[in-house]
């Protein structure tokens, strides 16, 4: 039997491993251990077990992972959300769906020190519906626009997203961040130009809050700082190249600890529950990072990779329509998988076909996350929907009703960074 057939029995074999509802890690481990044996030998297979994991789990580049897990658990314990939705319900509450803008812009920049969409989602949400439901805005609405914000968690860095990208195709982490940026905020920008249109139209969707004086609107500034620090101490120390993203993760968590010192937010329970959680989804991203590892591997021996590619480069389509079926392609998985087990089951595969086609890969890295951003507010199991619908109490149908005009903003939205990669490429290009 052949390489790239043994490869495709080794993928539908995985694909039955998740459907059984198997650990995605495991399953990968357990499939690229089987299939690197029967191409290379037992031998062969057990030395590529032994070395994979020690080697990945003691890399010192890997420690981004827990690190910029831990700084977002800490901004997320210690009341930031509320901090920054309270600011942004200062400046814009009193205009037609000022509330869900307010929202948008809390999730924004939260998502600026979490990393994680649903942990956006959910500490966005507890916060603004109630204030949103009190002011009589639209549940549906609501609902929406929330589930949409979330989902910018896992696009403006640090994103674990991206973390993962880079490790599996070995890409800048830092170039990646800073491809983020820009379009992170013409997502939120494409948001609230959704909900000024919906409000524009009726009213009744999004009623004006109540109004703030300049002086109240400069003072609830004061909530926005912790953010800000800790943005700009990491992204602004990887620009200039300061320090490498490893020591900006770092810098990034200790930066998030002393905040919620200083601001007297935690205690020895809020910091133990940081903690707790942060090892646990560390525990979970490496054994997703070895599976992928011992995987990918099995997929390079087969040739499967340079079969499919050299198939893509004799078709006679476009190339961009390729990148087309892709991106629906990644949007459909991002109904059913998180960012982190997309990209760990995904990219070994399709990776070398986007190289061979002549990709920017920063450029499609971006795309990858944006897209699967779309996945995770899409029927029938976009995830953000349902960690909406259990913060509000609203059934997961309602929730599902409310994010469609978000979603064709976000179809938009890839649109234009199809169109014009500089959006995404401009600020790697200017760093030092």
């Amino acid at each position: 039997m052949s390489g790239p057939m043994i490869g495709l029995i080794g993928i539908m074999v995985l694909i039955v491993l998740i459907f059984l509802k198997m650990p995605i890690g495991f399953s990968m481990l357990i499939v690229g251990f089987a299939g690197f044996a029967a191409i290379t030998g037992p031998a062969g297979a057990f030395n590529n077990l032994s070395a994979i994991p020690f080697r990945n789990v003691t890399d010192y580049t890997f420690v981004v992972i827990p690190l910029f897990t831990l700084m977002g658990n800490i901004a997320g314990n210690t009341g930031i959300s509320r901090d920054l939705y309270a600011t942004a319900h200062r400046w814009v509450g009193h205009i037609r769906g000022g509330l869900a803008m307010a929202s948008v812009l809390a999730a924004a920049m939260f998502a600026a020190i979490t990393g994680s969409s649903t942990a956006t989602a959910t500490s966005v949400t507890k916060v603004a519906f109630p204030e949103m439901k009190r002011y009589k805005y639209d549940e549906t609405m609501a609902a929406g626009c929330l589930s949409a914000g979330g989902t910018m968690g896992i696009l403006i860095p640090p994103s674990m997203g991206f973390i993962l990208y880079s490790v599996l195709t070995e890409e800048s982490i830092g170039r990646l961040f800073m491809a983020g940026i820009i379009p992170g905020i013409l997502e939120a920008l494409f948001y609230i130009a959704t909900i000024y249109f919906l409000c524009l139209r009726d009213i009744s969707k999004g009623p004006p809050g109540p109004k703030t004086t300049f002086k109240e609107k400069i003072i609830s500034l004061r909530g926005t700082w912790p953010m800000l620090v800790l943005f700009l101490l990491v992204m602004g120390g990887i620009y200039r190249g300061w320090f490498t993203p490893s020591e900006a993760a770092a810098i990034g968590a200790s930066g998030a600890l002393l905040i919620s010192i200083i601001m007297r937010r935690i205690n020895g329970k809020s910091f133990f529950e940081s903690l707790s959680e942060t090892a646990s989804s560390t525990a979970t991203i490496f054994i997703m990072i070895i599976g992928a590892m011992v995987f990918s591997r099995f997929i390079a021996v087969s040739l499967l990779p340079a079969a499919l590619a050299d198939f893509i480069a004799g078709l006679s389509v476009s190339k961009y329509f390729l990148l087309f079926l892709i991106l629906v392609f990644y949007i459909f998985l991002g109904c059913f998988l998180d960012i982190n087990a997309s990209v760990v089951l995904t990219i070994p595969i399709i990776f070398p076909t986007i190289q061979a086609l002549g990709f920017n890969a920063i450029w499609f890295g971006v795309l990858v996350v944006r897209v699967i951003e779309i996945g995770m507010i899409t029927p029938p199991i976009g995830m953000n929907t349902f960690v909406v619908a259990e913060a509000t109490g609203l059934p997961v149908s309602q929730v599902f009703k409310g994010i469609w005009p978000f979603f064709f903003a976000d179809v938009v939205h890839v649109a234009m960074l199809v169109a014009f990669p500089v959006l995404s490429l401009f600020l790697v290009n200017m760093m030092m």
